[in-house]
């Protein structure tokens, strides 16, 4: 099976994830980052033979709104398609709708969605080592009854219109220790770190958490008393193990 893997990943939960389930159908699936600043998605087009795995993740409920427009860019040719959506425990709300909706849109035909549980990328106290051995089980058990479906599935859960998107918040700066090799900034999926002073413009940045996770020198930080209260915020819906869930 010729399997594609469509992929917003800024921290590599969701990639694992997607991972996970795409090499259980082929041993080298072919790999679109929509984390890719300077890639021409409008030039990406899917045959219709190929299985194709479009994951993200959730932001605040909501799909991230860089990945959806570069989605929609694409061109599926009626490829049958899953939709993965990768959560750090607290709740994905509307987040597989507007996937389902932006796939549709780009000419997929969904077969299958599921949602799945990754640490948090923010608060990694939230969903530590997710996903883990039990993920794993489960998400090729998920793969195994998706692999010969053919009808397009039946209901995804959200709702229309979508939950107000909030904002990003959390934009990472340099501490001393920066020493402006310019990583953060080529990898940036919003391109909102300038290539000098190595700062995020707030207006761009998605708080996807990226340039910390890749910086080298592990000189990019968030404020920590946000951190904090963000994290006291999403306690209760957080401390309680949440398992993954397949939709057909």
């Amino acid at each position: 099976m010729n399997v594609v893997e469509i992929i917003f990943s800024p921290t590599g939960g969701t990639e694992k994830v997607a991972h996970i389930i795409g090499k259980c159908w082929s041993e080298n699936p072919k790999i679109i980052d929509l984390s890719d600043a300077k890639a021409d998605f409008a030039g990406c087009e899917i045959t219709g033979q190929e299985m194709v795995v479009i994951a993200m993740p959730s932001f605040g409920g909501r799909a991230p709104a860089v990945a959806i427009e570069r989605l929609r860019k694409m061109r599926g040719n009626n490829a049958r398609c899953v939709l993965v959506c990768v959560y750090g425990n607290r709740a994905y709300e509307d987040t597989l709708a507007e996937m389902e909706d932006a796939a549709k849109e780009s000419g997929f035909e969904v077969i299958a969605a599921l949602s799945a549980v990754a640490e948090h990328s923010i608060i990694p106290q939230y969903a530590t080592g997710r996903p883990d051995a039990a993920d794993e089980k489960q998400l090729k058990d998920f793969a195994e009854k998706i692999a010969g479906k053919t009808e397009i599935v039946s209901t995804i859960p959200g709702n229309r219109p979508y939950k107000k998107a909030g904002g990003g918040g959390l934009v990472p700066k340099p501490d001393k220790s920066c020493v402006k090799c310019g990583v953060c900034a080529k990898a940036c999926p919003v391109q909102a770190i300038d290539s000098e002073r190595f700062m995020a413009d707030a207006k761009k940045c998605i708080s996807c958490m990226r340039c910390m996770k890749v910086c080298p020198q592990n000189a990019r930080k968030v404020n920590g008393l946000m951190v904090s209260a963000a994290a006291l915020a999403i306690k209760k819906a957080c401390v309680i193990r949440k398992e993954n869930e397949l939709f057909l």
